[in-house]
């Protein structure tokens, strides 16, 4: 059975990751709200030692999980980062299987933190599978990246941090992959006030959770095409949807082009650099339509991007 966290399990959270993590910036873009008409405020989990919001989630596990030989993990980067500065915290191996074609900026990264990558698969799914068998094989401790509530509960603790610095929020917009930013925002702002809409957003070519939540049952459409490798999931996984389903206010799809356009836009606005995944709320933001007087947070939850892309889009 998936336990399902609660807004207390967030706040016991927060004082374990307190410790370890500093608060990220919540800032008001004057330029943005500007141009959608309404007040814009931008949650910077790209300033983390990570440079993504993941790093919570496994600070938090092995915190309070008893870690005995290591770790082993499925990733396309952010939760790999995460798993590796978490595994370093406590003096434990960390072992990341990443799908073929993760930006080599985040492989460095990884190995940089003491993280061993072993690439299997084209596809997030693909390496999953193998990390549960070489968890069982080597004796490490399997952490799926998804399935996991303790994850959701260290998560959550950015979306608890926005309630305080803004407390009269209105709408908050998480990009979603797995679904642990998305479905711990749900957990957060619902519990509080449940007048606080949550919008999830997903690439069009990676719409598993998409087509799961409009039609109120779990599809896995197997296909994770997207220049966002940071919300490239070709299923649902089970205990994000248990969490979303009939809670989560809509989810909205957005092409690579407009992803793209939004990690354009949030550099030259605000000079801020974020990864497409990280990018993919303003993305879904430019699609809507709002009040004058509403209060939207943008969760831009990471800023991984490859050197490759940011020397294309930066230096044009």
């Amino acid at each position: 059975m998936l336990r399902i966290p609660t807004l207390r399990d967030v706040i016991k959270a927060r004082k374990v990751i307190s410790r370890f993590l500093y608060k990220t910036p919540l800032v008001y873009s004057k330029s943005l709200s500007s141009l959608l008409g309404c007040d814009v405020y931008l949650k910077l989990e790209n300033t983390l030692p990570t440079k993504a919001f993941k790093v919570r989630g496994m600070v938090y596990y092995v915190n309070v999980k008893e870690v005995k030989k290591g770790i082993v993990v499925a990733s396309t980067g952010n939760f790999a980062q995460a798993t590796a500065y978490a595994a370093n915290l406590v003096g434990k191996k960390a072992v990341i299987v990443m799908p073929q074609g993760v930006p080599t900026n985040k492989i460095e990264a990884v190995k940089e933190l003491g993280g061993e990558v072993v690439f299997y698969g084209k596809i997030f799914d693909e390496s999953l599978g193998y990390a549960k068998n070489l968890a069982e094989k080597e004796g490490l401790d399997f952490v799926h990246s998804v399935n996991e509530s303790l994850l959701y509960e260290g998560v959550g603790t950015m979306h608890l941090e926005v309630l305080e610095d803004l407390p009269d929020v209105d709408l908050v917009i998480n990009p979603i992959g797995g679904g642990s930013g998305a479905g711990s925002a749900v957990i957060v702002y619902k519990s509080a006030d449940p007048k606080i809409e949550v919008i999830c957003v997903q690439a069009e070519g990676a719409s598993s959770v998409y087509q799961s939540l409009k039609q109120g049952k779990i599809i896995s459409t197997g296909i994770a095409n997207t220049i966002a490798e940071g919300i490239a999931t070709g299923r649902t996984y089970e205990l994000a949807f248990t969490i979303l389903n009939k809670r989560i206010d809509d989810v909205i799809l957005v092409s690579d082009e407009e992803i793209i356009n939004a990690v354009k836009l949030l550099f030259k606005k605000e000079r801020i650099i974020a990864e497409p995944a990280g990018a993919a709320s303003l993305a879904a933001a430019m699609k809507l339509k709002f009040s004058s007087k509403k209060k939207v947070v943008l969760m831009i939850t990471g800023g991984n991007i490859s050197d490759q892309l940011a020397n294309k889009l930066f230096n044009d």
